[in-house]
Parts: structure tokens; sequence; C-alpha cells
């Protein structure tokens, strides 16, 4: 299949399953959170270095927690019951984002960070709509831990986590997580395979699975995660 090209001045987006075999669906369009609202309601992701143009992704498997395969290890636990660290929700959204864009170093398209600034501004505005959450982990009234994501009905997309203390952002998410999956989220999307996800439940879906979670959770209250956290 060929990789479509977007038009700036129209905001529309082919068929996620459209994508490439490794997941590019698309090069162009705009970075502003109603583009990204677009993506996200398609099954649709933005991902690519500082110098690369913008590049739109569905990939084939998305490795994601379903509430029923959800698990918190003991050693995490642990140390949740020992409150090492404060659990705070979206009060250093940017100080959180430019965090994981200094300690994200995962491959991408063309090596370093995928956080660029283009990224960090337009999820601060797509924050500022409601759309866009952080996590925190504090420790003696510093941000040492955590993860930002984005919620689209029972629905999260999580983008990126960052820690400075051991177990902050393990223990930042799984706090998190239990809370959605008690109050009815369908799935976690992670995006990317890691070990320690893998250790909470996360496991691979097909492209098709997904998008038919999303077709039926995403319809929703949008807004449905702020009354989780407040």
């Amino acid at each position: 299949m060929a990789i479509f090209r977007l038009d700036e001045n129209i905001r529309a987006f082919p068929p996620a399953n459209y994508a490439e075999s490794d997941g590019l669906l698309a090069i162009g369009g705009k970075l502003s959170p109603d583009w990204l609202e677009a993506a996200y309601g398609g099954g649709i992701f933005p991902w690519y270095s500082e110098n690369s143009p913008r590049l739109w992704w569905s990939p084939a498997t998305r490795f994601v927690v379903l509430p029923q395969n959800f698990h918190i290890p003991k050693s995490v636990k642990k140390i949740i019951h020992q409150e090492v660290f404060e659990i705070r929700y979206n009060t250093a959204f940017e100080e959180l984002i430019k965090k994981c864009a200094s300690a994200t170093r995962e491959p991408n398209v063309e090596g370093g960070t995928w956080i660029v600034p283009e990224m960090q501004e337009a999820y601060i505005a797509w924050h500022k709509e409601g759309y866009v959450h952080s996590i925190e982990a504090w420790h003696e009234d510093k941000l040492v831990g955590g993860l930002y994501g984005v919620s689209i009905g029972k629905m999260f997309f999580g983008e990126s986590m960052f820690y400075t203390l051991p177990n902050a952002s393990k223990v930042a998410f799984c706090v998190f997580a239990e809370k959605l999956f008690k109050a009815g989220f369908s799935l976690i999307d992670c995006q990317q395979e890691t070990a320690h996800l893998a250790r909470f439940g996360a496991a691979f879906i097909l492209r098709e699975k997904f998008l038919e979670y999303l077709e039926k959770n995403k319809k929703e209250q949008t807004f449905y995660l702020d009354t989780i956290i407040e």
C-alpha cells in the first residue's frame, strides 16, 4: 500500500488499516489538537524525530493492557503500600512532558527523542482542552516520575514515562491503571513494547481488534477521566 500524503488544509486521515506493514500510514498534515483528536479517534498517532517530516502510524499490532490481564507485581505493591510516592494528577503537565522528552531515547525513524518541541507544544495545548493528562509521582515535593497520555471515552493512550527515582513511574502507572479499570475503562494502549509493561499484563493484540475496542469505547463521554481523578 502507498503512504498517504496529507493536505494541511484538509483534516482527514485514511483508514488505519491502510497502513504499511511497518505501521506507517501517512506523512504531512498538522500537529494541533483538532488533528490529534481525529488521529487518535481513528487509531492513529504521530511519531517522528526533529529532522523528520510529520509521520502518522497505525501498527499492525498494539501493545495494550486489558483489565482482565492487569497485574501489579508484589514488589510494586509493597512500595505502593509504603507510600514512598505521592501520586498527583495534572498538577505539573508541562514539567512532566519536558522530563519525558529529556529521558526518552527510544528508537524511532532517525534515533533520539520523538517528543520534539512541536510535539510538546501540541500536547500541552491538547492538555489544556482536557484530553491529555499527567500522572505524577512526587517525593519530598519534587516530581520524580510519572507518565502522560490521552483519554478518549473509556480508552487511555499512554505516551511516555520518566523517572529520576527507582520505581516512581511504575508506581504511578500501577496506581493509575488500577483506578482506570475499577472505573470501567476498557484498555490502556502502551504503543511500544517494554519489559516492565509486560510485567503488568501488557500484550499484543491485532490492529483490527484494537479498532473494535476503539469504535465501541470512544463514544463514551470524552472527559470521563476527569470524574475519576478529581
